[in-house]
């Protein structure tokens, strides 16, 4: 699993130091960029952890790093940090996703319960991503007759109605459904279809 590291974006050479700082002390990693501009063109899907973003900022601002980063696909969890903070600002940060809205000079405290959850859901997030793509995988595995076996298994289709519809005996359809079943590793029907419809479920 990739380590998450605190991501720290502020054109304040002495305000992304003193994060680093507190962060590190407190077991975080830490990397700094001056600009959202050249935050966005190091960021990689592959980053964890979570962002510190100032808000207003020379060039692009916060919001608008929070914005241009969603759309290129990122799900990293944002805590905004502002010495100019107001309702409207705040407003767009929180529905555009943010975990939190920090005014400086920041409570410690306050900061660090931020960071604390915008990291546990980022690895929230990466569970459930991680366990999708592990059940896509599988289905991945079943062969063409299997998976027909499987969609009219879980939509809830009894074995001799299966085997009038794929034109085989209901022996073979019992043959085909515990293969399907060993290679979803599926211990039930309930549990089959759960994976099923997280398969299925919008990312």
């Amino acid at each position: 699993m990739t380590e998450p590291i605190i991501t720290i974006v502020d054109d304040d050479d002495a305000v992304r130091d003193s994060l680093s700082l507190l962060l590190n002390f407190r077991g975080f990693r830490c990397r700094g960029y001056a600009s959202a501009e050249a935050c966005l063109e190091a960021w990689s899907p592959e980053w964890r952890g979570c962002l510190l973003l100032d808000l207003r900022m020379g060039g692009m601002d916060g919001l608008a790093l929070q914005k241009a980063l969603a759309a290129r696909g990122s799900r990293l969890p944002v805590v905004f940090l502002t010495g100019h903070g107001d309702i409207a600002h705040a407003r767009a940060a929180l529905k555009g996703g943010a975990v939190d809205f920090l005014e400086k000079p920041y409570a410690e405290g306050a900061l660090l319960e931020a960071v604390n959850e915008a990291v546990a859901r980022d690895a929230r997030q990466h569970a459930v991503q991680s366990y999708s793509e592990e059940i896509s995988a599988r289905m991945a595995r079943l062969s063409e007759r299997e998976r027909q076996v499987m969609e009219y298994t879980v939509a809830g289709k009894p074995n001799r109605e299966i085997a009038a519809l794929l034109e085989i005996s209901p022996r073979t359809v019992e043959v085909f459904k515990a293969r399907m079943m060993e290679k979803m590793q599926a211990r039930s029907l309930p549990e089959l279809v759960r994976m099923v419809l997280e398969a299925q479920a919008p990312k």
